[in-house]
């Protein structure tokens, strides 16, 4: 079978004898109503647990839209329009909208990055800001401990619009809903305070009920309530098939449920050698990002297999405590020890990393230095082929193999 894996802004092919493929986990058939913007117009007529946002916002309101940073596949300038337009049914002002990206624990965009992500005619039209940890208000704390600061332009809003794509996160469960608040636009201290809960058993991929870090999430939004989310499903082509809008959770909820309809896949066994790509840019911008590939990828590697994580990397870790824990770490086993008794938001993507280390080999195709990757604990090679070629030697002609070419998407689950 030859396939063709997701690698920057372009592709790598790869050739698996029939005979040893347990599975290529690409989406599941569902049926599909309307698509793209007709579809999230839909889901703002519809939307669910809530009144329509139109009825919501006022005249003279100050409003905050928080969206996805350039890390992420939402596609803003699809579902921005038809939100502009049901705030413009309102009698809002434009000068009152502020659109502001959800920055995380990420870098701060270019001018040519955010009109990039919003379009031409809505940078020049709308104001549009970055999150800001340096200027936040502090609107409370959760039970659990975590300071609710927000960063100044969604705090101080009158109104707080929420946007998101739906995917699995590997200890929040979902991706969406109130992340766009916490993390999105939060100080490193309330994310690095919320993340630390990662460590729990409970706080994993397609988990929502218990999940420690998504309940901390949600609990956020009691200090710094959210009035609306527009969020949405992507296929593989990143196109918008399913938008969900409404009550922060009520409305989440409906797109996590279509989402697993989607792309949980239900697998006979683990492999010997699971091969799984990241599905491309932007996903695989750095390694911070492609790492979310792994922790799904490792449901589905046998004790003792290989990984063969693909993703391109072209800027390096993507960030700068990760980068500190992932080259000087003596041992991975090293940072799964620290992350017990240090946690530090990054050092928890590196301590991941060291986890799936402590069952399978990682082979690493990427743009990143040869030397760099084996310093790291990683085998490095710049060919997807070459990677596989190498482990399928190791595990012999009987070894047993799981394609992922949606990584960060696709989340495998051993049947029973």
């Amino acid at each position: 079978m030859r396939l063709e894996l997701g690698f920057g802004t372009g592709t790598q092919p790869l050739t698996v004898p029939d005979e040893n493929i347990l599975a290529v986990l690409k989406p599941n058939q569902v049926e599909i109503g309307l698509t793209g913007a007709d579809e999230v117009r839909r889901a703002l007529r519809e939307p669910i647990g809530s009144r329509r946002l139109s009825e919501i916002a006022k005249p003279g309101e100050k409003i905050a839209i928080v969206t996805s940073d350039i890390t992420r596949p939402m596609p803003s300038a699809l579902v921005l329009p038809p939100l502009l337009d049901e705030l413009a049914q309102a009698g809002c002002r434009r000068e009152d909208i502020t659109v502001v990206f959800a920055l995380g624990s990420h870098r701060p965009h270019t001018e040519a990055e955010m009109r990039r992500l919003v379009g031409d005619a809505i940078y020049e039209r709308y104001r549009c800001v970055d999150s800001d940890p340096a200027d936040c208000v502090h609107m409370g704390v959760t039970d659990r401990g975590t300071p609710v600061d927000v960063t100044r332009a969604v705090a101080e809003a009158d109104r707080r619009i929420c946007l998101g794509n739906i995917e699995y996160h590997y200890f929040a469960g979902y991706s969406g809903g109130a992340k766009a608040i916490m993390p999105g636009v939060s100080t490193r201290d309330a994310i690095q305070s919320n993340h630390s809960r990662m460590v729990e058993r409970e706080a994993a991929a397609g988990s929502l009920d218990g999940n420690p870090v998504r309940e901390d999430i949600e609990q956020a939004v009691s200090c710094c309530p959210v009035d609306f989310i527009l969020n949405v499903v992507l296929d593989e082509h990143k196109k918008v098939i399913r938008a969900v809008a409404g009550d922060v959770v009520r409305a989440h909820r409906a797109g996590c449920r279509f989402l697993d309809t989607l792309y949980l896949k239900e697998i006979d066994s683990r492999a010997d050698i699971v091969v799984v790509s990241q599905g491309g840019a932007p996903k695989d911008l750095n390694l911070y990002q492609t790492q979310k590939a792994l922790d799904n990828a490792k449901h589905a590697v046998k004790s003792g297999g290989t990984v063969i994580l693909v993703g391109s990397c072209r800027e390096g870790f993507g960030e700068k405590t990760f980068e500190q824990w992932m080259t000087t770490a003596p041992t991975s086993h090293s940072m799964v020890e620290r992350i017990a008794e240090d946690f530090q938001l990054g050092g928890h993507k590196a301590a991941a990393i060291a986890m799936v280390l402590e069952d399978a080999e990682i082979c690493l195709v990427s743009e990143l230095d040869e030397k760099l990757v084996s310093e790291i604990f990683l085998r490095p090679f710049g060919a997807v082929q070459t990677a596989f070629d190498y482990a399928f030697e190791k595990h012999g002609t009987d070894a047993k193999v799981i394609v992922m070419p949606y990584g960060g998407s696709t989340l495998p689950r051993v049947r029973g």
